[in-house]
């Protein structure tokens, strides 16, 4: 990147037009009003599989993306491999397919839109549990709640920068997609990601900043795996050498795992949870594991994904071991493209006197599944907050109009230049 990611956090830019200042100016008088509208969709319990909840949460957002003159699809959603629910899953999280919705604004003139807006509603909050409301800090700096910053603060903010923008007399396309299994690795909606990421020029996806504020333009690649060993049982005392230990070979093959591992080569490996056996007296006849792997680029993935396939075997034999994967998120490059956009969000930042740090991340999010179906996307433009998925998760107040100043000086500037 020409200012390199530690580089300058600010680019030195036109200045707002007196248009974007107005804009920017309607958005600071609601400020009072985005926190009170943040509890609102906070206290909706939309964690993973929680049908009723998702289901509240979206049709909220899909009335007022269809008061500002969208059409909304609802695309049904695939079926996900059922070796990736995880023993002692919550209830729901491998139930019914979520459907996205695709929520489509045309102009007056039927122009298509060229950017897509991308964001999910599902938490990885229980939606029984005791976390479940907005609550302000003594200080009013921050305010803790469930999805407060991932990602419902940052669909906050795009809606609103949306509705200034509108407000405004402003006519542009926009497409707002919203999936409902992000968190749990978007198998069920990762077709409609790629169907929308072709039909468009630009991604805007709302994960919350980094801590500092960072624009995220580089992400690892993600994949999931299930190991599964079968034995032969045996009681221990009398016949324990018949038996064949489907643990212990599950214990030797999580070492050759542990073995990939190379953080300089871009590649992490995780192993959890485990199974294997049910009583001490008897030779374990089968054994299983899930995992997680992170990878740098597709040379890594590569690596990965022929030693995985290495450790299973053919024919009857025991112990035998199967082997089920899916690299369902490939890494997410700092192209050319991604560089552009993000030098102008950068440059829009530093027009409103704001900050915008770069930073590589080993997360992942939809953002690698719409860059890896060609769509160039900055994936980082919702709330500042922290504690993310913990029973602390917070939000910094002030971004809510910050960063919803930001959306819309953005959107717009880009909206403008790329139809």
């Amino acid at each position: 990147m020409s200012e390199g990611l530690g580089g300058s956090a600010r680019a030195a830019g036109r200045g707002l037009s007196e248009h974007e200042s107005r804009v920017c100016a309607a958005i600071a008088r609601r400020g009072s009003d985005l926190l009170a509208d943040l509890a609102g969709h906070v206290a909706i319990p939309s964690g993973t599989g929680h049908a009723p909840g998702i289901d509240e949460y979206r049709g909220r957002l899909v009335a007022r993306l269809e008061r500002l003159g969208a059409t909304a699809v609802h695309v049904p959603g695939d079926s996900r491999p059922e070796w990736l629910t995880l023993p002692n899953a919550r209830g729901g999280a491998s139930g019914a397919a979520p459907s996205t919705v695709v929520a489509t604004r045309t102009t007056s003139t039927s122009q298509r839109p060229s950017i897509l807006i991308a964001g999910h509603v599902d938490t990885v909050h229980d939606p029984f549990g005791p976390f479940q409301t907005l609550s302000i800090a003594p200080d009013a700096a921050t305010a803790v709640g469930p999805g407060a910053a991932d990602m419902k603060g940052g669909i906050l903010v795009a809606l609103v920068a949306l509705e200034a923008l509108a407000d405004a007399g402003v006519d542009l396309p926009w497409t707002f997609l919203l999936n409902a299994d992000e968190e749990t690795g978007s198998f069920h909606s990762a077709a409609a990601l790629m169907a929308a990421a072709s039909a468009h020029r630009i991604g805007l996806a709302l994960e919350p900043a980094l801590p500092d504020g960072s624009l995220v333009v580089e992400r690892m690649g993600t994949g999931q795996f299930h190991v599964e060993v079968h034995g032969r049982a045996a009681h221990v005392g009398r016949d324990f050498e018949k038996g064949v230990s489907a643990v212990y070979e599950l214990a030797t093959l999580i070492g050759r795992m542990r073995d990939l591992i190379d953080l300089p080569g871009g590649a992490i490996v995780n192993v959890g949870p485990l199974t294997g056996g049910q009583v001490t007296n008897a030779v374990p006849d089968h054994a299983a594991c899930w995992g997680n792997v992170r990878f740098a680029d597709a040379v890594a993935q590569g690596r990965l994904d022929e030693s995985f396939g290495a450790l299973a075997t053919s024919g009857d034999l025991l112990p035998r071991v199967i082997v089920d994967k899916a690299f369902n998120r490939p890494a997410k490059p700092l192209t050319p493209a991604v560089e552009s956009l993000a030098l102008a969000a950068r440059e829009a930042a530093g027009d409103l006197g704001q900050a915008l740090p770069f930073a590589r991340t080993g997360g992942v999010c939809d953002g690698n599944i719409l860059q890896s179906a060609g769509l160039p996307t900055i994936d980082t433009l919702g709330v500042r907050g922290g504690n993310l998925h913990r029973s602390d998760e917070f939000v910094e107040v002030r971004s809510l109009v910050e960063r919803s100043q930001l959306f819309a000086v953005l959107f717009q500037r880009l909206a403008l230049h790329s139809g």
